[in-house]
């Protein structure tokens, strides 16, 4: 029998690893309190604690500024395929 993969919101994971970086509880209390093993908990505080000093950088703003210009491009071009489809659509049908 395979295992359950549980799928947790990043809010939630979020909340866990804040609260595992306060040391406030044992990674153990938190794990029973939330349900979520002690090594994932583990690994979202570890990831916590790297990415942090990333939300205030400038290449985090410039990371976020190139994917927004790479999905506009990318909504242009999809656009301008849908005009040639739909052109080619009634050549094709023209032609038939």
């Amino acid at each position: 029998m395979g295992k359950i993969r549980k799928n947790y919101s990043a809010s939630f994971k979020g909340k866990v690893a804040l609260e595992a970086v306060k040391k406030e509880k044992t990674i153990s209390q938190l794990s029973s309190e939330y349900g979520v093993h002690s090594n994932q908990i583990n690994q979202w505080r570890k990831r916590l604690l790297e990415e942090l000093p990333d939300i205030f950088s400038k290449k985090r703003q410039k990371k976020e500024k190139d994917t927004e210009e790479l999905q506009a491009e990318l909504y242009q071009q999809i656009g301008q395929l849908k005009v040639e489809l739909d052109w080619l659509k009634k050549k094709s049908k023209l032609l038939s």
